[in-house]
């Protein structure tokens, strides 16, 4: 994009506010060169890291990035060998260590699972050198003072350095006791890095040693006593020690240092990449400003724009609308009424969004991605190319008008202005005429009365007007699209108690056209008005049903919390139940084992016995304690479960034949030769195969078909039955009316070839429960059926 278009809508001045937020040198000097992209991926990916920084912001007060010195040349010299110095060090330390701190911050990010565009990407960029940055910070300080424990070596040195130093200043101190009156003062000072006394002029030889300065009148000697010339000669040495320690520590780090050149380089141009981040993100936050959809087709749609260089307690917002119903926009009005202020705020917001800066409007607004914005704005003379007003616009436009196309934003201020009116407006309709056949987008200001005329008539292009209040005859700023606008200065002329003769007057010199547009757009005036009064009435109520909506949406996310809180207490609640229940029925399944592997052959289990043990497996029901909960009754409507389904139990892993329901939520179940009561909730129904549904059909008829309290009939029909299914069914039946307690049975087995009737004549014999049988008597159907008594 030009760099004329950053002068002239004042862009640099959002660099430099921009800047102060930067803690980096790097990071603020790349944002006083911030320059706006022209492609869609570009823009929305600044824009995107953008609203990261503002998340973090938001939720953590922003990036730790603290004041980082650009380590480029440290690093530079590295590279060809160089060494570096105490504070360089300290500097490059410093982002090692800030690149620990930023890793360690973004943690917290991670474990809550708080979503970023791109800062994840970012930080996994960013490379710790824990060995590297813990042998820094022992060695060098902040201030690039080389520590103590940077050497054994150095250490030692510095020690014996002390001790001399005490052992001078003792020396010294005894000197100052006993020749007091020799001292103009009585203090120790240094001079040429070696202690001296300040002694009296007179008194020079009385110390004997060296002279190393005397004071400005000559009265006062710096002297280096003899007591303790050996002692600061010791002193010397020790601290030239000292300094080939330093240097060779240095040599050691930098060495160390130059090993990482490349991970450094990227951790430095990451923190300054994150400090620009967060830089843009307080800018934002500093402006109100939000983050702007973009657009392919350059819609530009952007809700009540507000120049970002004026006081945003003065500004006066407007919307600013281009590209997708018009192309071009023409601003008509008096001047000092904001025109040229619209013009910059469309231009320097769209170059701030295109930047990836967040911009200062209401949400949901919408900018386009110009590849060149040109602007023809202010009218100060070229003094040294001698050019009026005229000419120098027509020199602007000029150096642009054959580079725009359908991909730039033209912004023309009082275009075809400084010349005679009609020509001016001639030649700026033919102007507007040659950009818009190239489809660049246009938003021009202008005094000229044809130009509403020519925005009324050509396609693609729409008037607009400044508002202007003809009752304080002051502007409001406030743009209105759609209308033209109108000359105001009857009105004025009027107020301010011209006579009414001269304004008629005047009034009848107008043409009769002009004068019809101004009536039509007074009346067009009204009409926005009533439209706006309307317009505010509805954004109340709008306003008051978006409340409601939110409170309703916070209740319903509060109810929907205590209600999941409610499921998951009943859920380990119904847990802990089952898990006790089962453990239970485990005792009394392995009780009837071993009653059943103790039984002889001629031994016989005695019914009550059975009947007790079922009586402690209905006991084992629990009741519901969790009837409301909405989870566990959908499960249960997904099993479709009625009488005759084959199931199995979820806690003993058992098959059972459902034979009725018992109340809302259980069921009884033929388990063998024992009926328990089971909850539905345990119960899950085994999908029939299809050669067997006749037959489990059969079973249902056979062995449910009752009217006595326990649902078993006194009589199995087994017409109509297969050999085996036969007597599959009998052996069923005999169980179950056993446990119902029946003295007698009847079975029908009809007459045929007299198979089935044999087969239930011998399983009856062999049964231990059945004391005697015979066939039924004629009236109840002879040798077609045969009746069972069971033992007492």
């Amino acid at each position: 994009m030009n760099s004329k278009i950053i002068k002239t809508l004042e862009f640099e001045k959002i660099r430099q506010q921009l800047a102060k937020f930067a803690a980096t040198e790097i990071g603020k000097q790349q944002l006083l060169t911030l320059e706006p992209s022209t492609t869609f991926e570009d823009v929305q990916r600044k824009q995107d890291e953008s609203d990261d920084g503002r998340k973090v912001l938001r939720l953590k007060g922003g990036i730790p990035v603290p004041r980082l010195a650009n380590i480029g040349l440290p690093l530079k010299r590295l590279q060809i060998g160089g060494n570096l110095n105490g504070k360089e060090i300290a500097q490059i330390g410093r982002v090692l260590s800030t690149t620990k701190e930023v890793m360690s911050f973004f943690d917290w990010f991670r474990e809550h699972e708080i979503a970023f565009f791109h800062l994840y990407e970012i930080i996994d960029g960013l490379v710790d050198l824990p060995d590297l940055r813990k042998r820094i910070t022992s060695s060098v300080s902040d201030d690039g003072d080389i520590l103590s424990d940077a050497s054994v070596e150095l250490r030692r040195i510095r020690q014996a350095i002390k001790s001399g130093e005490g052992a001078i200043r003792t020396k010294l101190d005894d000197l100052i006791r006993t020749k007091a009156s020799y001292l103009s003062e009585t203090l120790v000072t240094i001079r040429n890095d070696r202690f001296v006394l300040p002694v009296k002029q007179e008194y020079r030889n009385a110390f004997g040693g060296i002279m190393h300065d005397q004071s400005a009148t000559g009265q006062t000697l710096f002297i280096e006593p003899q007591a303790v010339l050996e002692l600061n000669n010791k002193l010397r040495t020790l601290r030239a020690d000292e300094k080939r320690e330093e240097e060779r520590i240095l040599y050691e780090l930098s060495a160390l240092l130059e090993l990482h050149i490349q991970e450094l380089r990227y951790n430095h141009e990451i923190l300054a990449i994150l400090d620009m981040i967060n830089a843009k993100a307080r800018y934002s936050e500093s402006i109100n400003g939000t983050k702007p959809h973009l657009s392919k087709e350059n819609h530009v749609a952007i809700w009540a724009a507000r120049h970002p260089l004026i006081d945003q307690e003065d500004v006066v917002a407007n919307d600013l609308l281009i590209g997708e119903e018009y192309q071009a926009l023409i601003i008509t009005g008096p001047n000092t009424g904001g025109k040229t202020i619209a013009l910059k705020t469309l231009g320097l917001i769209q170059l701030m969004g295109q930047a990836g800066l967040q911009i200062p409007a209401a949400e949901d607004s919408q900018i386009g991605i110009f590849t060149e914005i040109f602007a023809d704005i202010g009218d100060e003379q070229s003094i040294e190319q001698s050019l009026s007003t005229f000419s120098s616009h027509m020199t602007n436009i000029v150096s642009f008008l054959d580079k725009a196309n359908d991909q730039s934003l033209l912004l023309f201020d009082e275009l075809g202005s400084g010349t005679d009116p009609q020509e001016g407006a001639s030649l700026a309709i033919s102007i507007l005429d040659y950009i818009g056949a190239k489809g660049s987008y246009v938003m021009a200001t202008t005094h000229y009365p044809e130009l509403k005329v020519y925005a009324y008539n050509r396609p693609g292009t729409i008037n607009a007007s400044m508002e202007f209040n003809s009752e304080s005859l002051a502007p409001t700023y406030r743009l209105q699209i759609g209308i033209p606008g109108r000359s105001n200065a009857f009105d004025i002329s009027r107020r301010l108690g011209i006579p009414s003769q001269i304004i008629d007057q005047a009034t009848g010199f107008i043409q009769e056209d002009n004068q019809s547009l101004n009536e039509m757009i007074a009346d067009l005036e009204q009409k926005r008005r009533k439209a706006e009064q309307e317009s505010h009435r509805l954004e109340k109520q709008i306003q008051e049903s978006d409340r409601l909506l939110e409170e309703l949406k916070r209740e319903t996310e509060t109810l929907e919390f205590a209600k999941q809180k409610e499921i998951d207490k009943a859920k380990k609640e119904a847990n802990s139940i089952l898990s006790k229940t089962k453990e239970e029925a485990e005792l009394l399944m392995q009780e009837i084992r071993e009653m059943q592997m103790n039984v002889s052959k001629n031994a016989q289990v005695k019914e009550h016995e059975l009947i007790g043990l079922r009586k402690q497996f209905d006991d084992l029901r629990q009741e519901d304690t969790v009837p409301s909960n909405k989870v566990l009754r959908r499960e249960k409507e997904k099993k479709k479960l009625k009488v005759g389904d084959e199931v199995i139990t979820e806690s003993y892993g058992q098959r059972g034949i459902l034979v009725e329901k018992s109340g809302q939520d259980q069921w009884v179940v033929q388990l063998g030769i024992m009926k328990m009561k089971l909850p539905e909730t345990d119960l899950r129904r085994i999908q029939p195969e299809p050669e067997k549904e006749t037959r489990r059909t059969k079973r249902q008829i056979a062995t449910v078909r009752s009217n006595t309290a326990s649902h078993v009939s006194t009589q199995l029909d087994l017409r109509g039955f297969r050999y085996e299914e036969a007597l599959q069914e009998l052996d069923s039946y005999l169980d179950a009316s056993l446990l119902a307690g029946y003295p007698q049975v009847t079975i029908v087995h009809g007459k045929g070839t007299g198979a089935i009737r044999k087969g239930v004549t011998d399983a009856l014999k062999r049964h231990p429960q059945v004391k005697s049988f015979d066939f039924a008597p004629q009236s109840s159907g002879g040798n077609g059926a045969t009746i069972a008594v069971f033992k007492g």
